[in-house]
């Protein structure tokens, strides 16, 4: 099949079964976070809060929605890190040991902060015990805090409350991981179970291979992971390989299953806050924009895997390095495109082995900030921040006090706002300037990874890609790149917890600024924030702070390396 037209159906694929779950799963998460009536609880929802000593009744104010969410992803990092330790005396073990210190934190701040990098293989490493009891009960509760602290922002522009209430922390969390993401994975893990995914708690099989030697074949409950990994825009392997593993994904049809699990809750989120707000029409703009940031990105990959000089090195199999032939440049683009344009981290080829032009377009998919579509929650509160930041610019252009959905934006809501958008490129800059400068110190040993590069261009570019995927909790790597010291455990540990729970910090005061505003009635000179103008606006704000933040960066890495 023509690599041009086997993309062109994928694509059409994915935006067609988009479009038909875009308005029920967006309506029914509207519906599922109303606060209104807490008689709706599930049976299981209440006896969760009688045990917990839960008032779901209670609305909490910014400052104790924060409190909460931190206390509660501090807990959690603090079991999973116990749990890693002590796993050679629990049952399951498969007999592996406890793993070590460092990477004990390294995944517990991983996969508490949704950003599920490994620097480990899994196989050898997580027993069948720790992989579910700890890595994919995270999967399903850090997604829904990244929902959580969606929702509450949204109840910053409707709410209009003296105190700044935002809504119940605990009712939220428990709400989106029962009622949305546990139901939406349970299929998904069906569907995959039917193409072939493996679920089994035995530790693994020996087979006899062509050259007669026995092999152990590496087993676990993967369709359950893999559907929560997906879908909640995790991205952890249960095995090494990841979504290029057969048993993870083993054909074209579970390729395309995964791609939809990883778009279909930051897409439709943008519906759930049109619905929200009482304005549709303000969800679909912000669902342009991703469309907009990620289709353009999507044609660049493509076209760098597979253009002209792409061609003819398909016929000799060089453009196919680190692709699964199952999938081809088609598959394997899509799925990249979709997994750095979300907080995924989930990859089915190796990303480290595309083209300088193609690898560079999947990082700054991160460096944009992950908001096309970003992933569960994160990719619309980091949209809508950014929707601030461009309302601010025009109301400056204009000469007004800048509003949004009819709350103004004052020197404290701009504050929040901006240093929101500054934590990413903070971190992602200094940890690839500290590891490069100090590379003795560090680990960092130029480009010894891939010595066939000339220089270490590329090896920069490894360095840059760690740091943009670990700040934007994405956790996808470029493979050349040994992580394994103290100093890559730490720092990429350190910058996926501040990348994470900063902004959600600034987001939820940014909140609470919002909910104890009056909300004013549009004028003849308020910028009107739904439509084509300010979709076209909010774009090149996302493009223009990423190019004059990275531009230095990329130069020095991928673009060098493209004009070798």
């Amino acid at each position: 099949m023509n690599p041009a037209f086997a993309a062109g159906l994928q694509i059409a694929f994915v935006v067609f079964v988009l479009a038909i779950a875009y308005v029920p799963v967006g309506d029914y998460m509207a519906k599922v976070y109303d606060n209104g009536d807490r008689s709706r609880d599930l049976r299981v929802e209440s006896v969760l809060y009688r045990l917990c000593r839960i008032n779901s009744r209670s609305e909490q104010t910014w400052y104790g929605y924060a409190g909460s969410l931190l206390g509660f992803s501090a807990a959690s990092v603090l079991f999973l890190y116990v749990l890693q330790r002590v796993q050679g005396v629990l049952p399951l073990n498969g007999g592996l040991s406890g793993v070590s210190p460092a990477v004990a934190f390294n995944t517990a701040a991983s996969f508490v902060a949704n950003t599920n990098w490994q620097s480990y293989a899994p196989e050898t490493t997580m027993s069948n015990l720790t992989q579910p009891l700890g890595l994919a009960v995270q999967n399903f509760v850090s997604a829904a805090v990244g929902m959580a602290v969606a929702v509450a922002l949204i109840r910053g522009f409707v709410r209009v409350s003296r105190g700044g209430e935002i809504g119940n922390f605990w009712v939220d969390l428990t709400r989106g991981a029962l009622r949305i993401l546990l139901p939406l994975s349970f299929v998904i893990a069906l569907v995959l179970m039917s193409q072939g995914v493996i679920q089994s708690f035995r530790t693994g099989f020996d087979s006899t291979g062509l050259d007669g030697n026995v092999v152990t074949n590496a087993l676990a409950p993967v369709a359950s992971q893999e559907a929560i990994k997906e879908l909640g825009t995790n991205g952890g392997g249960i095995l090494a390989a990841n979504s290029a593993h057969p048993f993870e994904n083993p054909t074209p049809i579970t390729n395309i299953v995964e791609i939809l699990a990883i778009l279909l809750i930051p897409v439709c989120m943008t519906r759930t806050f049109g619905t929200m707000v009482g304005d549709r029409k303000q969800g679909l703009t912000l669902l342009a924009v991703m469309g907009i940031l990620f289709g353009g990105l999507l044609a660049v990959t493509l076209a760098a895997e597979s253009g002209t000089r792409g061609v003819a090195a398909t016929a000799a199999g060089a453009m196919m390095e680190g692709k699964e032939t199952r999938f081809g440049i088609p598959g394997s683009a899509l799925f990249a495109v979709a997994t750095t344009g979300t907080s995924t981290g989930a990859v089915n080829s190796a990303h480290d082995s595309m083209s300088p032009l193609g690898g560079g377009a999947v990082l700054l998919n991160m460096l944009l900030g992950e908001i096309a579509p970003g992933g569960v929650g994160t990719g619309l509160y980091s949209i809508l921040v950014f929707a601030l930041i461009a309302v601010f610019v025009g109301g400056l252009l204009v000469g007004r006090t800048p509003e949004y959905l009819g709350k103004k934006l004052g020197r404290r809501e701009i504050t929040m706002a901006a240093l929101s958008v500054l934590v990413m490129p903070a971190l992602v800059l200094i940890g690839t300037s500290i590891t490069v400068i100090l590379s003795s110190t560090t680990g960092f040993q130029g480009n010894s990874g891939d010595p066939g590069t000339p220089g270490s261009i590329h090896g920069f570019t490894e360095v840059l890609y760690a740091y943009a995927s670990a700040s934007n909790n994405n956790g996808s790597a470029f493979g050349g790149l040994t992580v394994t010291s103290d100093w890559f455990q730490t720092s990429l540990g350190v910058c996926m917890l501040l990348g994470r729970f900063l902004p959600i910090i600034f987001v939820l005061a940014l909140a609470g600024a919002l909910a104890s505003q009056r909300k004013t009635a549009p004028t003849a000179g308020t910028l009107p924030t739904a439509g084509p103008m300010f979709a076209g606006l909010l774009t090149g704000t996302v493009v223009l702070v990423a190019a004059l933040t990275f531009f230095p960066a990329l130069a020095l890495g991928p673009i060098a390396e493209a004009m070798q």
